[in-house]
């Protein structure tokens, strides 16, 4: 059995020591949170006074997108994170038509988004253990170079005067009449500086103290070499992305599923997670590693090495309980600190070039007006229809002689899905089903297998179960009101 230093090793080796210190950073980060004391006070900017900066970016990652846009509309930007700016921990995939908002937000040309693409697939499979195996089109075909994207958004910011602080966290702030006051410093006992800006952008993701989304989706692997090809489920197909798979039931409570998206020739990007509460204890990465090195062989063959490793914990929002919320008006939360993507899928990429340029636009508008208004940012529909199912995924049974009941809902679903279309498939993957085809959707399901009302409705309290029916019946009206 492989243990959680044996699998720090191996990231170690792989990813080198600064990509390990992040690792076990994001470990103490979690484990630290319930006992987490108040950060060093910093004094709000007096009255009337002139801020440092119109927009300061906490967090380099993904959401960097957003600072060359501030930009270009004349702003001051800083962007500031603990570690390089830019830097990628983990490997992305999209749609064709949620590349192209790269280019159409005039972010980059045509040409260098072509450029990011490392490989396409002819069709996306989930697959379930102990059921049967789904194919869908135009969902996560695109594999994109998430080190090479970074590096380009952040040649665009240096081009247009972003100030960039690598190496420095803002550790804590506080909120006045005209703006916001950071106290900045490279990390824990070290000495800190204050800035100040009209609005703090907060893109720290599961580490922001404003994170407080009710799910979280552990998530850990990797760019590995050696796997064999074939036309097996137990080997690669370099035009195939395995969007979810499951190779075993139900352990120790948790349900453990894989994804696999080719890349580069005999590279391949392969994760292993779960869904739980974000509550719930002994949630670690290094842990989850070592079943990670300990069970690939289950999923897939060949002699692998780990070229790159790439983690996270994802945050997530099932819409049962009240959303996470800025601590202010001049805050706005992004990303996985907001929790807006899919609960049911986590697809924080699509979810992130769906919603950047947008983005970009609210918080201009907040630099004018000294307010942030996120509700500008409508919230997908059929996502107030899949927090249910998420949160059932959180808490499966522990039973062992109801270990592959979580697979066997999961492959009815899933044969509902491939049944009603490639299009209506595809549209939940991407979160865009309508509310009408999602209820289409759930009662055929249930049909198949009566326990799902059980299974799903059981496990909700009541006043959860009413914000579930409420935001179903609401966005059914809305789409109502709104002809397709």
């Amino acid at each position: 059995m492989i243990s959680p230093e044996e699998a720090a090793r191996r990231v170690r080796e792989s990813g080198g020591e600064a990509l390990c210190e992040r690792l076990e950073h994001l470990d103490r980060a979690r484990a630290a949170r319930a006992t987490a004391t108040r950060a060093p006070p910093v004094s709000a900017p007096d009255r009337g006074a002139v801020a440092d900066y119109d927009v300061a970016i906490a967090g380099g990652g993904l959401w960097l997108l957003i600072a060359p846009l501030l930009a270009a509309r004349g702003l001051k930007v800083a962007v500031l994170d603990r570690a390089r700016i830019g830097s990628a921990h983990r490997e992305w995939n999209c749609s064709a038509k949620e590349l192209s908002a790269l280019s159409a937000s005039g972010l980059l040309t045509e040409d260098e988004v072509r450029s990011l693409v490392v490989a396409r697939y002819a069709r996306g499979v989930c697959r379930w253990h102990g059921g049967g195996s789904y194919a869908v089109t135009n969902v996560l075909d695109h594999a994109v170079d998430a080190g090479e994207l970074l590096a380009a958004v952040r040649a665009r910011c240096e081009a247009r005067g972003v100030t960039l602080l690598d190496g420095q966290a803002v550790t804590a702030h506080a909120e006045g009449r005209d703006a916001v006051a950071l106290a900045v410093g490279a990390g824990a006992g070290s000495p800190t500086r204050t800035l100040t800006a009209k609005i703090l952008v907060d893109a720290r993701g599961a580490s922001s103290p404003f994170a407080t989304a009710d799910l979280v989706c552990p998530t850990v692997g990797g760019v590995l070499e050696g796997l064999e090809e074939g036309e097996d489920e137990a080997r690669i197909q370099p035009d195939v992305g395995e969007i979810l798979a499951t190779t075993e039931g139900i352990e120790d409570g948790r349900q453990h599923i894989w994804e696999a998206f080719p890349g580069r020739r005999g590279e391949v990007t392969v994760y292993l997670f779960y869904y739980a509460l974000a509550d719930a204890p002994g949630a670690s990465l290094l842990s989850l590693y070592a079943r990670f090195f300990e069970r690939m062989p289950l999923y897939k063959r060949g002699a692998f090495r780990l070229v790159r490793p790439t983690f996270g914990f994802i945050p997530g929002w099932s819409r049962l309980v009240p959303a996470p919320a800025p601590p202010g008006r001049r805050v706005v939360l992004v990303g996985d600190a907001a929790a807006r993507h899919s609960p049911l899928t986590f697809c924080g990429f699509g979810s992130a070039l769906r919603s950047f340029a947008l983005l970009a636009d609210v918080i201009a508008r907040a630099v004018e007006t000294g307010s942030a208004h996120e509700k500008a940012l409508a919230d997908a529909p059929i996502h107030a229809g899949t927090g249910a199912l998420a949160r059932l995924m959180c808490t499966p049974s522990r039973s062992p002689a109801r270990a592959n009941e979580l697979n066997a809902l999961l492959d009815t679903a899933f044969s509902t899905l491939h049944e009603m279309g490639d299009e209506a498939y595809g549209a939940l993957l991407r979160d865009e089903m309508s509310p009408r085809d999602f209820i289409r959707f759930l009662r055929t399901t249930a049909a198949r297998r009566p326990r799902v009302y059980r299974d799903v409705l059981g496990s909700l309290r009541l006043g959860a179960l009413g914000r579930w029916g409420l935001g179903l019946v609401r966005e059914i009206y809305r789409e109502i009101e709104v002809p397709r």
